[in-house]
């Protein structure tokens, strides 16, 4: 086990499900819980206490009370609606010595406003998105088949949005590209359904949004930077003139490791994608453009 500090500022579904993963899969020594409703916090910590010892799991899991209790994480994971839980401090955000994760949507502008907020370097706050839209893609590209569960890879970048880019020419089945398995429309469909992944589950949810999926696609960015095992996953993060944007927040390749994003992978894109991105890309600016009128420029002073 990685004898590392984990902590979870917001531990609803998809923060309380994260929590039980690393708990229950001995991917850190210790795991700190906070959230604003304290009672139910301690009731998580406990429930996934008592899951630990049920599977001999050596991971220490605490409610957090106290902002300060965070200040020794190597990993911070923010799963709460930054924008929406006024009572969430500026220091849950001011914690440098950490490498913080971004689940919270909108997620492209959230990575922004963390930067901005806490003046940390780039490689230190990153968004999850890119796992989840691509493991999404994979999902829609095996139902469509009927085979291949657990050997597609699929790739999505750009934000996280309508305007999310899923590349099919950079997906494969067992290594066979999409375009040899299936048709331009039966493609098409798929890229369309990936867009529309997480809506489909809100629609039938009614009353709330996927959490399962994003959780593990979280434990996945955690496993690589604790491991440093240098995985190269689509992250949400600060563009400084890579694929050709400034001062941008959006979802490409990374490399992850120990320091976080340690390096950035520019594809080959085609003229079309880069249209795409281009678009996606546009859709976030608008965002950050929205939250500077209506709350930078009155609370923020950057």
């Amino acid at each position: 086990m990685n004898k590392k500090t984990v902590g979870i500022v917001g531990v609803g579904n998809v923060g309380a499900t994260l929590a039980f993963i690393l708990a229950t899969k001995n991917i850190c020594s210790n795991l700190l819980l906070k959230d604003l409703r304290e009672n139910f916090v301690q009731a998580m910590a406990l429930d996934i206490s008592q899951a630990t010892n049920a599977s001999k799991s050596k991971t220490i899991t605490k409610a957090c009370l106290k902002n300060e209790e965070f200040k020794n994480c190597d990993v911070i994971v923010i799963t709460a609606g930054i924008a929406r839980k006024p009572g969430m401090s500026r220091d849950d955000l001011l914690l440098t010595n950490a490498i913080i994760i971004v689940v919270s949507n909108p997620l492209d502008v959230m990575v922004y406003t963390a930067l901005k907020a806490s003046n940390c370097p780039r490689n230190k706050i990153i968004g999850m998105a890119g796992i989840l839209d691509s493991a999404r893609m994979a999902h829609f590209i095996f139902e469509k088949l009927g085979y291949g569960q657990g050997q597609i890879e699929a790739s999505v970048m750009g934000g996280h949005g309508n305007d999310m880019v899923p590349l099919a020419d950079f997906s494969t089945v067992a290594g066979v590209r999409l375009s040899e398995l299936l048709s331009k429309e039966d493609i098409e469909d798929i890229v369309n359904k990936t867009k529309n992944g997480g809506a489909q589950i809100v629609k039938l949810l009614e009353t709330g949004s996927a959490y399962y999926a994003p959780a593990y696609s979280t434990t996945l960015m955690i496993e690589a930077i604790l491991e440093d095992k240098k995985e190269i996953y689509p992250c949400a993060v600060m563009l400084e003139g890579e694929y050709g944007y400034e001062n941008i927040v959006s979802g490409v390749p990374v490399m992850l490791g120990s320091n976080g994003v340690e390096k950035i992978i520019e594809l080959n894109l085609k003229e079309e994608q880069k249209n795409q991105f281009a678009k996606s890309i546009a859709s976030v600016q608008e965002l950050v453009n929205i939250l500077k009128e209506k709350l930078w420029n009155k609370h923020l002073k950057f």
